[in-house]
Order: C-alpha cells, then sequence, then structure tokens
C-alpha cells in the first residue's frame, strides 16, 4: 500500500495554550470545543463565524463533551462534573480526588456513556485508570493499571474500540459489546524516533487518525493497521484530532507548547486540514 504525505495545513485558531487537547465537534451548537488543560481553559470555535469564547475552569481538565440534554460533561482533576445548558451550573456526577493525579481524555461510547482517563502529573506506570460512567452517575473501573490514558474511539459498527496508554507506543483494540471490552492485542506500534500515540479519532471507513506526541504528524490507518496517510507539522507536540464542520470533513489538531525551550509559532494553536476526509457522528453523553 503506497502511504500518501502531505504537510498541508491552516490554523483555525492561533493560540499559546500549554497542554491543547480534546478536539469535539458540538452539532447541536455548531462549533468545535477544545481545551487547555494545564491552563485550566475550556475553548469554543466557530469556523462559520469566527467567533471563539474561552472559559476559565477551577480545575486542570482533560476532556468537554456534548451532553444528550444540553450542557457540558467535563472530565476534572477530581472526578468528572456536569455542566448546565446557560454555562453556569456545575455539579459532580462521579467525585473521585486523588492526591498526584488528574484527568486526561475521555470519550463517548456509541451507547452514550463517558470512558474517562486519568493520569499521574508525573506519568507513574500503574497511576491511571480507564472508567466508564452512565448518565446515571454509576460508575466502573475498565482499566486499572495505565500511565497515560489517551486516545479512545469505536469503529463504526461500535464492534471494536481504539485505544492508547501512551507509553506503550501502541495503539490496542478491543472487542466491544454492550459497554463491555475484551480481548485487549496490538492494533499498531509506534516505531521508535517517530513519537508516541496520543489523542485519536475514527473516520467512516474504520481508518484511525492518531496524532504523534513528540512526532509532528498525525497518521491515518486502515483498519487492517496498514499506514496509508501522514499529516507532517511543523510542531512536534501534536496531542489529539477530530473532523468538525457541518459536513464532518474538515480535521482540527491540537497542539501544545509545554517543555518546549524554543516552540513554533504554531504551538498551543489549534490547526486545521480541510476536506481531510470524512468523520464519523459523535453521540452525546447520556447524562
Amino acid at each position: 500500500m503506497t502511504t500518501t504525505h502531505t504537510s498541508r495545513y491552516e490554523v483555525a485558531v492561533r493560540a499559546e495554550a500549554t497542554l491543547g487537547e480534546g478536539p469535539t465537534w458540538d452539532p447541536a451548537a455548531g462549533h468545535l470545543l477544545w481545551l487547555d488543560i494545564l491552563g485550566t481553559r475550556l475553548h469554543t470555535y466557530d469556523p462559520a463565524t469566527g467567533r471563539r469564547t474561552v472559559r476559565v475552569t477551577d480545575q486542570h481538565v482533560g476532556a468537554a463533551k456534548p451532553r444528550a440534554g444540553g450542557g457540558l460533561v467535563l472530565n476534572l482533576r477530581d472526578g468528572v462534573a456536569l455542566l448546565d445548558g446557560d454555562g453556569e451550573g456545575l455539579r459532580w456526577l462521579h467525585h473521585e480526588p486523588v492526591p498526584g493525579r488528574r484527568a486526561n481524555d475521555a470519550a463517548v461510547a456509541p451507547d452514550g456513556s463517558l470512558w474517562a482517563g486519568t493520569m499521574r502529573y508525573d506519568e507513574a506506570p500503574g497511576g491511571g485508570t480507564l472508567s466508564r460512567l452512565g448518565g446515571d452517575g454509576s460508575v466502573e473501573v475498565v482499566l486499572d493499571d495505565v500511565a497515560v490514558s489517551n486516545g479512545t474511539g469505536w469503529s463504526p459498527d461500535g464492534r471494536l474500540m481504539y485505544y492508547t496508554d501512551s507509553p506503550t507506543r501502541r495503539v490496542d483494540v478491543f472487542d466491544h459489546a454492550d459497554g463491555r471490552v475484551s480481548a485487549r492485542r496490538p492494533f499498531v506500534e509506534i516505531e521508535d524516533g517517530a513519537g508516541f500515540p496520543d489523542g485519536l479519532t475514527v473516520d467512516a471507513d474504520g481508518c484511525v487518525w492518531v496524532a504523534l506526541w513528540d512526532g509532528g504528524a498525525v497518521r491515518r490507518y486502515t483498519p487492517t493497521g496498514e499506514l496509508d496517510r501522514v499529516i507532517s507539522l511543523p510542531t512536534p507536540r501534536i496531542t489529539a484530532c477530530a473532523f468538525g464542520g457541518t459536513d464532518l470533513t474538515d480535521l482540527y489538531i491540537t497542539t501544545a507548547r509545554v517543555g518546549l525551550t524554543a516552540p513554533h509559532p504554531v504551538a498551543g494553536s489549534l490547526l486545521l486540514v480541510p476536506g481531510a476526509g470524512k468523520g464519523l457522528g459523535q453521540p452525546p453523553f447520556a447524562g
């Protein structure tokens, strides 16, 4: 198979996010959500009007996803919280503060449950978790031996779940049915020198797009695990990617400045590759 390489991108929002993360298209609002985890910022960007908003959060925030009834669900340092549609009321759905631990990436499964990851600030092996939260506040720890819980996504038919614990350098795949996963196995392994797998998204063809931290790229892998596309970017710390826009064809990419001694001018910005592919519509959280 021929691998296509491109370095074409645009800057959707020029910013200096310390740790940009979690791009998520909100179809009801018609805008993109994204975060600066360590900067405690929740951003929105409307590509139709260029309008941007920034909300300061009280804690480091790892993910923000739309809710079925309006508002957002937030994966925060001390647990998972619900933000009302008016942006005013914030209440805990699951409160579990652990010293030295914070929230990281999260994703909504086809059944509307939230799969929320955590990690230790020092990235100690086994210090993080991946948990499944129902809309009623029920919590099940799915994985309890994680270092840096990152990208999570499902195949178009919902029968497979892809998952990244970044220091392993792997994207793993599980069988998925009725909110349960089994038969964990490697899907792809990132070779030495190419960075670490971070956030990911799955497109309508079942291909898996993987952001590479310290790799300066987003890669697309076919459902059989073959690399078929590479988007090269000028800043090394690429954190996550997601399709957005009304037709879900534009790929939004978040980046980070943390730890860079001489950051590129776009480090920390929200980047965009127009017409990159066709994304899957993401369900809202059922809570």
